[in-house]
């Protein structure tokens, strides 16, 4: 397998003749907060970046320096915690977009490790249709529940993911030696009614972060789900840059 072309390690000609070869850059988005007492606050950031570098290894797109910090206002009064505005996150993006649509890149891919970032993603990528040529395409797990389903004991709680069974599978996948499975707890805890509707943040209702059962995590899992997702993120990726030629040809 080819060695990931990340950026920051790379000189100036070698990412033009990067570009030459194939002209995509992937964005990995994580977030700094906490995940529980087993897991480290960049969860997000190591998630996004690991898939990143797989695709940048089998692709060939060049990975570009990932964002540390994404919208975690429920985590905001816990150690560590670094939040940017929502907007905040979607401007970046688009810098970035408008950075790299600069020198050759013809497609823009965003790996997203941090639901909260989703709704930035979607409204830069909005924004940008109508201010650049360059295509922006925005992946978050495809088909995450179903995969889930298929490789999961345990359920979500209501469909969301946080230092659960899934994020902690991942990470012992990705990151083993970041992971204490002594510390892995089990927890559902119950959803007020007004969640969702209020500022009733997640950092209110659970002692320990996690939402799900952590303790039934394993690398195999992790491993499996990340096979899959990079599959499915690759088929994705060529195909958004199909189109691009074929209409840059018309």
């Amino acid at each position: 397998m080819k060695k990931a072309k990340e950026l920051i390690y790379m000189t100036r000609d070698e990412v033009k003749k990067a570009i030459e070869d194939f002209p995509v850059a992937i964005l990995p988005l994580g977030a700094t907060e906490q995940h529980g007492h087993h897991l480290p606050l960049g969860v997000d950031i190591f998630l996004a970046e690991g898939i990143s570098r797989k695709l940048s290894e089998r692709t060939g797109a060049m990975m570009l320096p990932s964002l540390p910090f994404g919208y975690s206002w429920v985590w905001r009064d816990i150690p560590g915690t670094v939040s940017l505005q929502q907007h905040h996150v979607e401007s970046v993006i688009k810098d970035v977009a408008h950075s790299v649509s600069r020198y050759g890149i013809k497609l823009l891919v965003l790996i997203n490790g941090h639901d909260a970032n989703n709704a930035s993603m979607k409204y830069a990528t909005r924004e940008l249709m109508d201010e650049l040529s360059l295509p922006v395409i925005y992946l978050f797990y495809p088909n995450l529940q179903l995969r889930m389903q298929e490789y999961c004991e345990t359920p979500s709680w209501h469909g969301m993911i946080h230092a659960c069974e899934f994020e902690t599978s991942m990470m012992l996948a990705l990151k083993p030696e970041l992971v204490d499975m002594k510390k892995a707890v089990r927890e559902y805890p119950e959803q007020p009614k007004l969640y969702g509707k209020s500022g009733i943040s997640l950092g209110e209702i659970s002692k320990s972060g996690v939402y799900g059962d952590a303790t039934k995590a394993t690398k195999e899992k992790g491993e499996k789900m990340l096979n899959v997702f990079i599959d499915e993120m690759e088929e994705m990726m060529l195909e958004a840059y199909k189109e691009k030629i074929c209409l840059s040809h018309i």
